[in-house]
């Protein structure tokens, strides 16, 4: 299996972590258990960080650059809403 294909993997490993470590913040009942689930997705998050840099630093993991015209659609609707 090449480099890029592992990361991929782990990257996609850690976006789930990240959900599952976000509902069980969400959805804990003691301040204890809300405490632990938020570190635990703040670690995630770090590590989803450096994961994804380290992609993108080889050209491994692209990205668009986002219309002007649908970021200003996107502001209007948002702001229509408040």
């Amino acid at each position: 299996m090449e480099d890029k294909d592992l990361m991929e993997s782990e990257l996609l490993t850690i976006k789930g972590v990240c959900d599952l470590y976000l509902h069980g913040a969400l959805e804990s009942t003691s301040q204890d258990v809300h405490t632990a689930f938020k570190d635990a997705l703040n670690e995630s998050l770090n590590i989803q960080n450096k994961l994804y840099n380290m992609m993108a630093e080889k050209g491994w993991y692209k990205t668009d650059n986002a219309e002007q015209n649908k970021v200003d659609t996107a502001k209007q609707k948002y702001m229509a809403q408040q």
